[in-house]
């Protein structure tokens, strides 16, 4: 019997805060044994580089591959390459306006464009508050395009006893609606 094929997820990070959740998303899809491609905008490695001390060369080495947003030829920026899913964590207001409109104006965003395209899933998980009515619009479009907004807010029902508990939780959902062989969710069981 042959096993599965892996799961192919495209990973976006941007100058948004929040570079935690890619991170995490990275080491989880590593775990679950997805193929991973990593676009990060200058921006992205500026964030990264404040909030977790990581540089361009420590984030790319937590993907299987890494390309320069410039390099608009490359792979990901066909639909001819099949890809499972895309996630941008953190997901910039920028970011989320060129997806909205189509200006696929480097690799991260011509991915994100070729995922809607191809009708694959895309997951924005968008960092800024609060909402203008400029983003609320942009993420309406990219709803409309089946897109899926997911902002990582934290769920506290489940009473979690630190950031990283709640950071885990968030990366669980992203890599359950995303489809993703070993996600575990937490499963909200009733009162």
């Amino acid at each position: 019997m042959n096993p599965a094929p892996r799961a192919r997820v495209v990973v976006g990070i941007t100058g948004a805060t929040g570079a935690v959740y890619a991170q995490r998303l990275l080491l989880r899809l590593k775990a679950c044994r997805a193929e991973t491609h990593l676009v990060v905008s200058p921006a992205g490695v500026l964030n990264a580089h404040h909030e977790l001390g990581l540089d361009r060369r420590a984030l790319e080495s937590l993907a299987d591959r890494a390309y320069n947003p410039a390099d608009i030829g490359a792979a990901i920026a066909s639909g001819s390459f099949a890809t499972d899913a895309m996630v941008i964590a953190p997901c910039s207001m920028r970011t989320l306006a060129a997806v909205a409109h189509g200006l696929s104006d480097n690799l991260l965003t011509r991915a994100a464009d070729v995922v809607l395209k191809e009708r694959r899933r895309l997951v924005l998980m968008v960092r800024e508050t609060p909402f203008n009515l400029a983003h609320l619009r942009n993420m309406t479009a990219v709803t409309e395009m089946g897109g899926v907004i997911f902002p990582p807010l934290p769920a506290f029902y489940h009473r979690p006893q630190s950031i990283d508990e709640m950071v885990d939780d968030t990366v669980e959902r992203v890599l359950g609606l995303i489809g993703i062989t070993g996600a575990v969710p937490r499963v909200w069981a009733g009162l």
